[in-house]
């Protein structure tokens, strides 16, 4: 059975225009290189960690290996995903391309329309990975466990409770999460604060004068045109937007400490049309695009949830 098609069109003649896609969410956090990538894992991988107690002990003449090392693991097991579409040619005879179509009964799937499919395709798989990465759900069709799931059941992550993000609280908010990181971490040169898109709007309003303990005038007296785009830190620690995470929420860890795991990172970029005329004679064209993706983190006690 064909996807179903919802076609409005007055046409009237040939189209000359171009197919506009609605914004949709960037993948920002893997476009950014904001976590650890680890392609090319076929089923699964296994992330050690290592701990250690006191090591450096007073010298003595003999060897003494008092010290204890603990290694532990992680399984970072990607899922496998898919997109599967049927377009039936016959909908877009009367639509504004049906020149591009050819005039002979065997036709094709209109060559601009086609262009347009493949990459409408490609970004909302970027979004729903992008989402997934940070708050998906493992029993939800369609995602794979998130690092916010994750990181929930997971006693040793240092929890901070959340509280509703405004410009006038959010300065306290994001230092609460600050105070959490422990002292070896908060000079970690991949130190990061990920937070929602609703928290990051209130910290720069707030650093535009609309919090008490910035000034009226913000940032360089620029008020809200202080900011510009560009990177956004938190005493000394960078900010990075995390597009999937949701309203009020927060994590702090190294970009080290966080791993995203696929197959082929080239799986994500390809997607397939296939015209089914010459296989079963049917006036159906499939998409198709398979990829495998998943998350997992190292050392749960150098992380903060602010949740």
């Amino acid at each position: 059975m064909a996807t179903t098609n919802s076609i409005t069109t007055t046409y009237s003649g040939e189209f000359a225009g171009q197919y506009i896609s609605a914004a949709l969410l960037s993948g920002s956090t893997l476009d950014n290189g904001l976590i650890t990538v680890k392609p090319n894992i076929k089923f699964k991988e296994v992330i050690k960690k290592v701990s250690s107690d006191d090591i450096v002990k007073d010298a003595t003449c003999d060897f003494d290996p008092t010290s204890t090392l603990t290694l532990t693991e992680r399984i970072l097991q990607p899922d496998f995903q898919q997109v599967n579409l049927q377009l039936c040619k016959a909908d877009f005879h009367n639509d504004w391309e049906a020149v591009q179509m050819g005039y002979s009964a065997f036709d094709n799937l209109p060559p601009s329309f086609a262009d347009f499919l493949i990459g409408h395709v490609a970004s909302k798989v970027a979004q729903r990975t992008e989402q997934s990465i940070w708050n998906g759900a493992a029993a939800t069709a369609g995602q794979f466990g998130g690092f916010k799931e994750l990181l929930l059941a997971d006693a040793d992550v240092t929890d901070v409770a959340a509280a509703t993000v405004t410009s006038g609280n959010v300065i306290a908010q994001i230092g609460a999460v600050v105070d959490a990181i422990g002292s070896t971490l908060y000079t970690s040169e991949d130190m990061y604060i990920y937070v929602s898109q609703n928290v990051a709007r209130a910290y720069v309003r707030a650093l535009g004068g609309f919090a008490t303990n910035v000034g009226a005038a913000g940032v360089n007296a620029d008020g809200t045109q202080w900011y510009t785009g560009g990177t956004l830190s938190f005493d000394g620690i960078k900010i990075a937007v995390a597009n999937g995470l949701p309203d009020n929420t927060m994590v702090a860890a190294e970009k080290s400490n966080l791993f995203f795991g696929t197959g082929l990172l080239a799986d994500h970029n390809e997607v397939k049309v296939i015209d089914m005329a010459d296989i079963d004679g049917s006036q159906n064209v499939r998409v198709v695009m398979r990829f495998t993706a998943g998350v997992q983190y190292g050392i749960g006690s150098d992380i903060v949830l602010y949740s």
